[in-house]
C-alpha cells in the first residue's frame, strides 16, 4: 500500500527496475503501478476512490483499512498466490470476493488480522505468455523471485492462514520492529542487498 499515485515507485526505478504498465480496478476504488519479473510481479497500490473502497461489496476486503492505516497498525502488504496446474485448491480456508472488473472471483484467506498481510488466491494457473507484453528485464538483473521474507512486529501467534502460507515454503515470517518485506531474486547469487527504507518497507536481495 502506497501514497496516491505511488511516488514511492521512484525508489524502485532508481534502484534499477523497469516499470511495467499501471492498472486500475473499476468499482474497487484502487489503482496500482507494477513491476514484472519472470514468475511474479510487484504492485504498489493506493486507494483512488474512497467511496468505492468503502462500498458494501468491497468493504470486507479491508483494502480501505490497510491503505488508511498503513504505517500504523495495519500491515501494508498483500500476498497473491496462484494455483499451479493440477493443484487448484488454496493452502488456507478462503472466502470468495467477486470484483466487478474480474470475470473470476478472487479468494481471500479467512481470519487474518490487520497486523498480518492479506492473503489472496487465484484458482486458475496463469496462461503461458500472459505477461509477454510487460518488461521483465531490469538494469539490476533481477529475473526470478526465489524467496519472500516478511518481518512483522509483535510476538503473538500467527493466524492459521499465515502458518498455512508459510508451510508452502513460498514465504517465511519473522519478528521485526516494523513491517518489512524482503524479496529474494535468483537465489541471491549476486550477494547484494538494496534497502529501500524509509521510502518503501522493502529490501531487494539479489
Amino acid at each position: 500500500m502506497c501514497s496516491p499515485g505511488a511516488p514511492e515507485a521512484a525508489a524502485l526505478i532508481h534502484a534499477g527496475l523497469t516499470e511495467g504498465s499501471a492498472n486500475t480496478h473499476p468499482g474497487q476504488g484502487t489503482a496500482c503501478r507494477r513491476f514484472f519479473f519472470d514468475n511474479a510481479f510487484l504492485e504498489l497500490v493506493w486507494v483512488s476512490d474512497g467511496d468505492e473502497a468503502r462500498s458494501a461489496p468491497v468493504a470486507p476486503t479491508r483494502l480501505w483499512e490497510r491503505w488508511a492505516e498503513r504505517g500504523g497498525r495495519a500491515c501494508p502488504f498483500g500476498l497473491i498466490f496462484r494455483a499451479v496446474s493440477g493443484s487448484p485448491d488454496p493452502p488456507f480456508p478462503t472466502w470468495a470476493y467477486q470484483p466487478s472488473y474480474s470475470p473470476v472471483p478472487i479468494e481471500i484467506a479467512n481470519g487474518t488480522p490487520l497486523g498480518e498481510p492479506e492473503l489472496f488466491y487465484f484458482r486458475f494457473p496463469r496462461p503461458p505468455g500472459a505477461r509477454k507484453d510487460q518488461p521483465t528485464k531490469h538494469a539490476l538483473h533481477l529475473r526470478t523471485l526465489t524467496g519472500l521474507r516478511l518481518g512483522l512486529p509483535g510476538n503473538g501467534p500467527r493466524s492459521d492462514a499465515a502458518r498455512a502460507a508459510e508451510a508452502t515454503g513460498l514465504v517465511t515470517f519473522a519478528l521485526a520492529e516494523s513491517h518489512i518485506m524482503t524479496l529474494a531474486f535468483d537465489n541471491e547469487t549476486q550477494g547484494r542487498s538494496i534497502d529501500l527504507r524509509p521510502g518503501l518497507p522493502l529490501v531487494l536481495s539479489c
